[in-house]
């Protein structure tokens, strides 16, 4: 019956491509075209955050500033480059309520997130809004993957141990050394019994400079985390 009604709805209002709008053959998926736009972030890569290498780079090597400087997280993995086709996707669905994105990007962390599973995880943990932010943005986007993407792995998520305590400025409005400045000690683990021995998985949609993940993690860490990896949809990459 249920098999039907989907196949009755479908006929009435077949899927769309979450790009361009053109008919596709399943639901929060991309045409063929748009999806051809999409740069995947594949191997070889800095073993510790992530950063592409070019190609002939022997996969396992550290980039050089994770090995210049010590790095709060585990892992720190993301699924597609942060580009002008990629941005649509992703800021549609950050601030202008286009939800159905999510099951799409979800998909694309959850298979970019392989490293960080394969060394286990006990806890999903999305990147807070200051709560000014959350009443004019209406929802945290990271929540909303940190959600999803919980319900596909079956690793549970915590959205009440850390919170943002101190408004910033918009991120994308400052450079890198602003970032740094912009979000130190902006964020506070207030139920570290819940974060206390556990491998926690942090969320957000986009690494830029790291910033943000980076006060985030040495939030968790000194609240007793055991360990902390970040998996963001995007990354920029220059």
């Amino acid at each position: 019956m249920i098999k039907w009604l989907n196949f009755l709805i479908n006929f009435i209002l077949p899927p769309r491509c979450l790009f361009c709008g053109k008919e596709v053959r399943s639901d929060n998926s991309l045409c063929p075209e748009c999806f051809a736009n999409i740069n995947f972030i594949n191997r070889p890569y800095c073993h510790k955050c992530g950063r592409p290498f070019p190609d002939g780079i022997e996969d396992g090597m550290l980039c050089p500033d994770c090995i210049g400087k010590r790095q709060p997280f585990r892992f720190c993995r993301s699924a597609i480059v942060y580009d002008d086709f990629s941005k649509k996707l992703i800021l549609d669905f950050k601030f202008f309520d286009h939800i159905e994105n999510k099951l799409l990007l979800t998909r694309w962390l959850y298979m970019a997130g392989r490293d960080i599973f394969d060394a286990g995880a006990d806890l999903i943990i999305p990147v807070p809004l200051h709560f000014t932010r959350m009443i004019k943005r209406k929802y945290n986007q990271s929540a909303m993957l940190s959600y999803a993407l919980s319900e596909m792995c079956h690793i549970p998520a915590d959205y009440k141990s850390l919170k943002k305590i101190r408004r910033t400025k918009p991120q994308v409005h400052c450079n890198g050394k602003q970032r740094l400045r912009n979000v130190k000690n902006a964020f506070e683990v207030v139920h570290p019994e819940n974060v206390k021995g556990k491998r926690i998985i942090l969320i957000d949609d986009v690494y830029t400079t790291g910033s943000t993940l980076r006060e985030c993690a040495k939030a968790l860490k000194k609240a007793g985390a055991r360990s902390v990896d970040a998996l963001t949809v995007a990354r920029v990459c220059d």
